[in-house]
């Protein structure tokens, strides 16, 4: 499984389906699934809280991705390093 992680905390990820995760708080999340018109990221199965499913759509404009795996970065930076 392919992921990026930071401060001991996964905050992106690729599913065997080809999908992407990206993790965000709580509030951002909700926001990103309306405004992406999105859903919460499934992996193998399993309901990955907090990360939401990045549409195919947006695999067109690698640059808004990359802002927003820098956004999860900078988020998971701030939560206590485990």
């Amino acid at each position: 499984m392919i992921y990026t992680s930071a401060n001991g905390y996964m905050f992106g990820l690729l599913n065997k389906a080809g999908e992407i995760g990206i993790r965000f708080s709580k509030d951002v999340q909700e926001q990103y699934i309306k405004q992406f018109k999105s859903s919460i990221y499934k992996s193998y199965g399993a309901v990955m809280k907090g990360y939401v499913l990045i549409p195919d759509s947006m695999l067109e404009d690698l640059d808004n991705v990359a802002k927003l795996l820098n956004e999860s970065y900078d988020y998971v930076i701030t939560l206590e390093p485990k």
